[in-house]
């Protein structure tokens, strides 16, 4: 029997159960997680972080969340209120139904009814998260545009282009597993990793996901649609109260829901360790709920450490790597994952399979190579025009020699 046949055997009041389990587990997990984010942060900066409300400073998160509810709501006059109001709402609503397709255990006895807790297993499960990971960024877009400030405007602009940029590549990078595991189905894709992670199997494509999903989530190092520097805020300036609660709670809601989704289909989900599948019985199967966010968290670790270690990147440089870099590498490595594959379903010889694979490394060490000399001599040749001489005291261009300040009064004799 599989999970599609379990689930569809569920009666209405374990669906809506289930659904209220998952709407919990997001805002506690929301809550924790802005705390856990201070703390580590705190600590990577020889800080103390929150630690006066509630044993460790445990409750600052939630007390934050009553402060925000009881500030006053302000709607700007120019703003569009319908879509002011409306754009909050979508965001947060998209990231909670991400949740929907995600396997969180195996079969379990839930109030004595055996089910497993996930709300639905579609065949095109990966899908429809990638779908309802595009409606979200509506909400981005609808708040910048509906704000009538410029800039929200920009930050809305920066976003859409952003998320459409990443999500190509992350989409990219999921059609490897697809390739491998032979389905779109998250719980099938789950059950296709009970001998090796997808992690290590399709490293690239793990790699290239963990990236797109920083992107994705607008999180430092990528955070630039809400670049205080020159955006003050981004999209959600003109918020406040519990409308910028809804932003705050969906941005990290999303971090949890891409980080479940990188351990559906890159760490074989809730499944133990390697040489613990023993404890997947425990608790009557419940305990496969820790490994799974084991996971989830060790992912949401990764994102706080880049945010405590990396500067933000210049606007023009993430889109270029977005797509110069991620999209033709997700395009090179399905062909070649593909090419593999064929040639395994038609029984080629391992020989020729050892050899094509060292062929391709070999080329790709040699392409890297003849672009690092060309893009080396590319610098050496590089000869910067005449500048005008400038009216004010400017360092010296690295490549050219000093440049002799000129006052402007000398400039106006």
């Amino acid at each position: 029997m599989n999970n599609a046949a379990i689930l569809g055997a569920d009666p209405g009041w374990v669906i809506l159960v289930k659904a209220l389990l998952v709407f919990v587990v997001c805002v506690v997990l929301t809550l924790m997680s802005v705390w856990g984010e201070r703390r580590i942060v705190a600590r990577m900066q020889q800080r103390l972080g929150p630690n006066r409300v509630g044993k460790f400073g445990l409750l600052q998160a939630l007390a934050d969340g009553i402060k925000l509810a009881l500030k006053e709501d302000l709607i700007p006059a120019a703003a569009d209120k319908l879509v002011f109001v409306i754009a909050p709402i979508i965001s947060a609503t998209a990231c909670f139904m991400s949740f929907a397709v995600i396997p969180l255990t195996g079969k379990v006895s839930f109030f004595g009814h055996q089910t497993i807790m996930q709300l639905t297993d579609l065949p095109v499960g990966v899908l429809y998260i990638l779908a309802i990971a595009s409606v979200g960024v509506y909400g981005i877009v609808l708040a910048g545009w509906s704000s009538g400030s410029t800039y929200p405007l920009l930050g809305g602009l920066r976003s859409s282009a952003q998320v459409i940029s990443y999500e190509v590549a992350m989409g990219l990078s999921l059609v490897a597993v697809f390739i491998y595991s032979g389905s779109m189905s998250t719980s099938e894709i789950v059950a296709a990793q009970h001998h090796y992670w997808f992690a290590i199997v399709l490293f690239p494509s793990f790699v290239i996901y963990s990236i797109s999903m920083v992107g994705e989530t607008n999180r430092a190092p990528f955070d630039l649609a809400e670049a205080e520097g020159e955006l003050v805020g981004g999209f959600h300036t003109e918020y406040s109260s519990l409308k910028f609660a809804l932003f705050f709670l969906a941005e990290y809601v999303n971090i949890v829901a891409v980080s479940a989704l990188a351990t559906t289909l890159f760490l074989g989900g809730y499944h133990a360790l390697p040489g613990l599948g023993f404890t997947e019985s425990w608790l009557g199967g419940w305990f496969t709920l820790f490994w799974f966010f084991a996971k989830v968290v060790s992912f949401f670790f990764v994102f706080v450490w880049l945010r405590g270690t990396l500067p933000r990147l210049r606007y023009d440089q993430f889109m270029k790597f977005g797509w110069k870099v991620l999209i033709p590498s997700s395009l090179a490595w399905i062909m070649i994952l593909a090419t593999l594959r064929l040639m395994s379903a038609h029984n080629f010889p391992r020989m020729v399979i050892a050899t094509f694979t060292v062929g391709v490394i070999i080329v790709i060490f040699l392409v890297l190579t003849l672009f690092d000399r060309a893009k080396i001599k590319l610098e050496e040749n590089d000869v910067l025009p005449d500048l005008p001489a400038p009216s004010f005291p400017v360092p010296a261009i690295p490549g050219q020699s000093q440049i002799t300040f000129v006052q402007r009064s000398e400039i106006n004799d």
